[in-house]
């Protein structure tokens, strides 16, 4: 018994140990901040843009390494089998830890047990957009074209289980509407589509979209936000047209389970510093990203309350990836 008391005081004493250490040399090398997409998408454009400033204050680069495919899984996996030493980090989207899990039956990676959430990235409202000839001039003109011809109405996304997918879903359900969903390969092609006219609406995220919308090449007849948009002031809210709605594409700051309690704080701090910096706040609202600045409590709430929404949504549309 002594044995084991010991045992268990010297664990406990290495262990606080090493959580000093580590506040006192992290970083002592590069840090790799894993993008479980392509280069050049919103996902990279985000983290290029925090990895910067956030090197200047770490004192050390923070150098992004693409890791895409399989609706984020690759780079979700890679992160969760990395050693918890915060020199490898990445992000974590709406589709990482909210959705794959509702949707897979098996997966490389646990939502729950594998992340030390660190903090929030941003989030990116979802519009609702149609074509421009589209004859609906108003999100209640819109539902009531729906509900005239159940099922024609078409409302293209991103892909099977993407955020758009999934928006679409849920204000079905909320409206108790029967659309037509058309999955596309991608944001670019659906969004191609809906200005050549093949499609009628679309949820849409801001950043690939806001030209277009700004252009007239679609038309945006609702914003799905609490309140009206700076960036798009004119267009109301779903909740100014009666039908209270919100839905957000979503991504945070994650690293492997069980990374020391000293090295989360110092990487948070510093991301709260990057996304409070006026030059790289702008960038992103300029884009049509919303920055999250938040505690590894406070997205780990958030990040809860997510998991909770969207499972419920993906079981009731039956959205199985397997």
């Amino acid at each position: 018994m002594k044995r084991k008391t010991l045992g268990i005081l010297m664990a406990a004493l290495m262990a606080g140990t090493f959580g000093a250490q580590a506040q006192q040399s992290f970083p002592a090398q590069p840090v790799k901040w894993v993008v479980p997409y392509a280069p050049g998408g919103t996902t990279d454009v985000i983290a290029r843009n925090l990895a910067v400033r956030m090197g200047q204050d770490l004192g050390q680069p923070v150098i992004i390494d693409n890791k895409p495919g399989a609706a984020s899984i690759i780079g979700a996996t890679f992160i969760a089998r990395s050693l918890p030493d915060g020199y490898t980090v990445g992000t974590a989207d709406s589709g990482t830890l909210a959705f794959n899990p509702a949707m897979y039956a098996s997966l490389s990676y646990n939502a729950e047990k594998d992340f030390t959430l660190i903090g929030g990235l941003g989030r990116m409202p979802l519009v609702l957009a149609v074509h421009p000839n589209f004859p609906a001039k108003n999100l209640q003109e819109y539902l009531a074209q729906v509900r005239k011809s159940p099922g024609n109405v078409s409302s293209a996304s991103s892909g099977p289980g993407s955020p758009l997918h999934v928006a679409l879903e849920l204000f079905k359900q909320r409206t108790q509407t029967d659309i037509l969903h058309v999955a596309y390969k991608g944001s670019a092609p659906a969004l191609q589509d809906l200005m050549a006219g093949q499609v009628q609406s679309m949820f849409v995220d801001l950043p690939p979209s806001l030209s277009l919308i700004k252009s007239g090449k679609i038309r945006v007849l609702a914003v799905a936000t609490p309140q009206r948009l700076a960036i798009l002031p004119d267009v109301p809210t779903m909740a100014e047209a009666g039908f209270p709605f919100e839905a957000y594409a979503w991504q945070g700051f994650v690293g492997p389970a069980k990374m020391p309690a000293a090295v989360v704080e110092r990487l948070n701090k510093d991301l709260i510093i990057a996304l409070k910096d006026p030059a790289v706040r702008t960038k992103l609202e300029d884009l049509g990203i919303q920055p999250m600045a938040m505690t590894p409590q406070q997205f780990a709430d958030f990040t809860r309350s997510e998991q909770k929404l969207w499972a419920g949504v993906i079981k009731a549309a039956n959205i199985r990836l397997d």
